[in-house]
């Protein structure tokens, strides 16, 4: 028969309590690290796709043959980059009121299909991605 003194000194089962304090936590952020890297993935993605639609635009002779130029890139392109979906991507040309000598391609994504929003993680970022790239008309 075990008396008072033997039961609190008593180690056996301290490291499954550990763990099931700790798990939690640690599953948690484990969890936030996924989405977060699934997240950036797709905001690089969607970087790339403005920076590539820009330089398909810069043959445009003016904002409506741009935006033309831009939207059928993304449409016509495979975008083989991971978690995304072309069918979400909105392509926008605009020009830059401070310098006619350059255009701008916005880039929006609907990211409510990625896998991150069921993670139930710490706060994650909006649910759209706008990525944008400025390119200069003309030389020098």
């Amino acid at each position: 028969m075990m008396n008072m003194a033997g039961i609190v000194r008593n180690r056996s089962g301290s490291a499954a309590v550990e763990f099931a304090i700790v798990a939690p936590i640690f599953i948690l952020v484990l969890l936030t690290m996924i989405a977060y890297g699934i997240y950036l993935t797709a905001a690089y993605a969607v970087q790339q796709v403005a920076a590539d639609a820009a330089r398909t635009a810069v043959a445009g002779i003016n904002k409506t043959e741009r935006e033309t130029l831009a939207k059928n890139f993304v449409d016509k392109s495979a975008l083989n980059y991971a978690f995304l979906d072309k069918n979400r991507v909105n392509v926008s040309v605009g020009s830059d009121p401070l310098n006619i000598n350059q255009f701008t391609v916005t880039v929006e994504y609907d990211a409510t299909e990625l896998p991150i929003w069921s993670l139930y993680s710490f706060a994650l970022p909006d649910k759209t991605i706008r990525r944008f790239s400025t390119i200069r008309i003309g030389g020098i």
